[in-house]
């Protein structure tokens, strides 16, 4: 790394005096990520250095390492680019390290941007640079749903709300107008087609712009059932299959959690009634989310299962913990992995995610503002289940 500090040719370093230039360090984090040049080696982000490997002397303060660590799920870079942050002395210079891995599955945008290095050179792909980080995940062991699906055709897409909704939030106006690719370059770069001659769909394009997905995925939809009663025994209210691709899916399940909570008027001795609903909306949405985020998709034709009960809600998502989630720590805050990154990504862009690793913490945070029961979870190697309980 000493080395790397000062090597004003390396492709793999880039050096920043302060965080003054932040938008800079977010397009070297999305440059090293993509790793056009196949270095197959980390990126190296030097903050407190200057252009020459020279000291800046910069103070590395513990907000300093925050901010360049919340650069990883703001948002702003997808998908979620993996990097480690930390603070060193180098030569004698105090210095912010951002490490970053090169990704399995290019290209990644930086606010729909895909930005490339190779030599000293940091610069937007051209259409070219871009295909060729495209071409680069063939060779990949991929995640289940980038994997191609064999039957299905671009007949079965919805390429009318690809063009005018999802590929306006995903890639910049400036690039669409200079680019002139075809439609099945632009499924490719977005992941939701391979790179093969003619390209196959993946799942993660029926999930996400397919008109019939659940035709090749059986358990990707939710089973909603309102009970009442406290067993699954008791009468049966209402029973709804949301189907659909995860746009349809999200805005239906929105309309009916939002049907079915009930508000509560409160007399207080002011002049002003108080109305407390029974689950506070928010906290459903992102539980609900949270389940189909990271469900497993694979193997299973299992939906995500919502059971509301007279007394509680539990949410059932197949699969169990991924990666640094464990049965041990699962809930905790700061401690979140993603079975299905690209479909995250997907959530973003649609607008159902506002920020990566705050849903528990959303969910908690309204369920007690509400005066609701903390929410508990229970996590098994097949399958996740949350529990909401009534305000009281």
């Amino acid at each position: 790394m000493k080395r790397s500090l000062t090597d004003i040719e390396s492709d793999r370093v880039e050096r920043k005096e302060s965080l003054t230039s932040a938008d800079r360090i977010r397009e070297a984090i999305c440059a090293f990520a993509n790793d056009l040049p196949g270095n197959n080696r980390p990126g190296v982000v030097f903050i407190g250095v200057r252009n020459d490997g020279g000291c800046a002397n910069l103070t590395v303060t513990d907000r300093l390492l925050l901010t360049l660590s919340q650069m990883k799920d703001d948002g702003n870079i997808l998908p979620i680019p993996s990097l480690v942050v930390r603070k060193t002395t180098l030569s004698g210079c105090e210095v912010a390290v951002v490490l970053v891995h090169p990704s399995d599955a290019p290209p990644i945008r930086f606010r729909g941007v895909v930005w490339i290095r190779v030599g000293p050179r940091r610069g937007i792909a051209t259409s070219e640079e871009e295909r060729r980080l495209s071409e680069k995940r063939r060779f990949m062991d991929l995640p289940f749903e980038l994997r191609p699906v064999r039957d299905a055709m671009v007949e079965d897409l919805d390429l009318d709300f690809f063009q005018r909704n999802y590929l306006p939030s995903s890639v910049t106006p400036e690039v669409l107008a200079q680019n002139n690719r075809t439609v099945e370059q632009q499924l490719t770069s977005l992941r939701f087609a391979t790179t093969d001659a003619p390209p196959l769909l993946t799942v993660l394009g029926l999930l996400t712009i397919g008109r019939d997905p659940q035709e090749f995925l059986g358990g990707a939809y939710i089973q909603f059932l309102r009970i009442d009663g406290i067993e699954l025994g008791d009468p049966i209210r209402d029973a709804k299959r949301i189907a659909g691709p995860i746009a349809e899916i999200l805005r239906r399940v929105d309309e009916i959690l939002e049907a079915h909570i009930a508000v509560r008027v409160e007399i207080t001795s002011g002049p002003v009634e108080r109305r407390r609903p029974d689950y506070p909306l928010a906290s459903l949405q992102q539980v609900v989310r949270n389940a189909v985020m990271h469900r497993n998709y694979e193997g299973t034709n299992a939906p995500v299962r919502i059971n509301w009960f007279s007394d509680r809600i539990e949410i059932w998502s197949p699969g169990g913990p991924y990666g640094q989630v464990t049965r041990e720590n699962f809930g905790q805050a700061n401690v979140t992995d993603y079975r299905n990154l690209h479909l995250a990504e997907v959530m973003y862009r649609l607008g159902y995610v506002q920020r990566f690793g705050f849903g528990i913490a959303i969910a908690r945070l309204e369920m007690e503002k509400n005066g609701n029961p903390p929410p508990e979870f229970v996590a098994t190697d097949t399958h996740v289940q949350v529990t909401l309980r009534r305000s009281p």
